[in-house]
């Protein structure tokens, strides 16, 4: 009873939307529909049939699963460095890296891509200045452009890693790492040997919230790329479900794209519940 009224919350903004996703995927649905000039007709799983056999899609899916991949393999690699570099500085460096660290991440994702924007632009950024770049644009390139929005949803999202490897460090007994280093163990050896094997539950856990968060990520690419680069050479799924529904008036495509990506992300998230509740039983 008492969650009853979260559950109706839920269920508004949530199971609604996703029952209009997955009834818009099946119909013929275009702006002539939109205007009600045209009734809707039932496709059937003839949206699917249509956007499975386009290759873009096909192409836009494999570049969003790599650019993820990079996004994730790079975020922790930074936020368990800086977790560790956490237990190894004084108060008030530790203070400051945490308060920078939490003002990256509320840092609003739109804000946070025009300030990356103007750091790298070819004209007035300070970056090409230093490193004597000239007028490169970094947002021309497909590999450059993708390398920026990176380096910024990095940036936004290692805080996360940071404190919750920072928080599963300081858990860890101190006389386990006294005895790892009266061995001999080096920082390197002492992290692969004692630490990681001590923190894959929660490494595991933060692996796949990254996967959730960096699969779907819309708003960096959309605003650091002019919504998806020249010529699409830097479309992501969601940037290409918005350009199929919004841009085309495709809506029933754009749709089947969601629909996609919800299964997705539907499956990484039961793989990230049941890691939780083992996390749990281990506890």
């Amino acid at each position: 009873m008492y969650l009853a009224p979260a559950l109706v919350v839920l269920a508004g903004l949530l199971v609604y939307p996703v029952y209009q996703l997955g009834l818009i995927s099946f119909l013929e649905y275009t702006q002539a529909q939109v205007s009600g000039g045209e009734p809707t007709t039932f496709q059937g799983f003839g949206n699917y049939a249509t956007l499975f056999a386009d290759g873009q899609f096909w192409q836009v899916l494999l570049t969003t699963v790599l650019f993820a991949a990079a996004c994730v393999v790079s975020t922790l690699a930074v936020g368990c460095a800086l977790a560790v570099l956490l237990t190894r500085v004084r108060a008030v460096p530790r203070l400051a890296l945490m308060l920078a660290a939490l003002g990256a991440w509320a840092t609003p994702a739109i804000t946070g891509s025009t300030v990356w924007m103007f750091l790298f632009d070819p004209d007035f950024g300070p970056v090409n200045k230093v490193f004597g770049l000239g007028d490169f644009s970094w947002t021309y390139g497909r590999y450059s452009a993708f390398a920026l929005v990176l380096l910024e949803v990095v940036w936004c999202s290692f805080p996360f890693v940071m404190v919750t490897v920072y928080a599963g460090i300081k858990a860890v007994p101190a006389e386990v790492l006294e005895a790892a280093a009266l061995d001999g163990a080096s920082q390197w050896r002492m992290w692969r040997s004692v630490l990681a094997p001590m923190l894959r539950p929660i490494l595991t856990v933060v692996t796949v919230q990254s996967v959730i968060w960096d699969f779907k990520v819309f708003t960096q690419i959309y605003v650091m790329t002019g919504g998806g680069g020249i010529a699409g050479q830097n479309l992501v799924l969601n940037v290409y479900a918005y350009q199929k529904a919004f841009a085309s008036s495709q809506y029933s495509l754009g749709s089947a794209i969601g629909v996609v990506m919800l299964l997705i992300l539907l499956a990484v998230t039961l793989v990230y519940l049941r890691l939780l509740r083992r996390q749990g039983e281990e506890l």
